[in-house]
């Protein structure tokens, strides 16, 4: 069986709205969160969704699931104060239905412009090499700092790369790898910063384009920005990709 695990438990505290978090925010009155989770309910090699969810909206979450016909979901978890005890919980919940190699996409509710050629890219790697890590290109040097400011290392562009997502797995590997942090006291990043802390090796597969993470209001306006071009050139009959290259 191949799961989304979906983990929408944050907070926005770097939105700066109080109304709603930031996976409740809407455009043309659809949630950001629903926005990400129609990729995977349409896809057809995704057969179960989970979702983890702030507790307190569970119950929205339940009614928007219904209003946009999404049937793949299976179970919404509550969420934790920090994403890898969300993502945690959510793993934790799929100990009665997955198997240990079972394909695990695990993926940000805020990331709402991933595709369907991500999704299939990163099932295939997974299968194939045992997990699947999404990158994008950096676009400027980056440098390594110590606590005083001063520059270690300056690695050359070609060599780095931005860790996105979906983060894909075996079921198995990486449920074990959060239940050893939580158990040696270490708190992840993500799946990739435990990977790394554990020497597991990883592969990667290159993002599909426009694939943000909303974490601050300029992210919501940059997404509502490209979500409606992309709208108007399918509407005008012209092939998506010459927008998004």
């Amino acid at each position: 069986m191949t799961t989304a695990l979906i983990f929408a438990g944050g907070t926005g505290l770097r939105m700066s709205t109080h109304a709603k978090p930031k996976q409740f925010l809407e455009l043309h009155g659809k949630p950001v969160i629903i926005y990400t989770i129609e990729h995977f309910e349409i896809h057809p090699e995704v057969e179960n969704i989970v979702v983890v969810c702030l507790e307190n909206w569970i119950k929205e979450l339940k009614l928007l699931l219904r209003r946009y016909a999404i049937d793949k979901v299976s179970q919404i978890i509550p969420g934790g104060e920090r994403g890898d005890i969300s993502i945690y919980n959510g793993l934790r919940a799929l100990e009665s239905v997955c198997g240990p190699d079972d394909i695990v996409l695990i993926h940000d509710g805020v990331r709402p412009l991933i595709s369907s050629q991500l999704i299939s890219a990163n099932i295939a790697k997974a299968k194939e090499c045992g997990n699947a890590i999404t990158i994008d290109r950096v676009t400027e040097s980056v440098i390594r700092v110590d606590s005083s400011g001063g520059i270690i290392d300056v690695p050359p562009k070609w060599e780095t790369f931005h860790a996105k997502a979906p983060q894909t797995f075996r079921y198995k590997v990486i449920w074990d790898l959060y239940k050893k942090a939580r158990a040696d006291g270490k708190i992840p990043m993500d799946s990739t910063h435990l990977c790394g802390m554990y020497n597991e090796k990883m592969h990667t597969v290159l993002s599909s384009p426009n694939n943000l993470k909303i974490t601050s209001p300029a992210d919501y306006y940059i997404f509502r920005a490209l979500y409606e071009a992309m709208e108007n050139e399918q509407i005008l009959g012209i092939n998506e990709a010459n927008l998004i290259k």
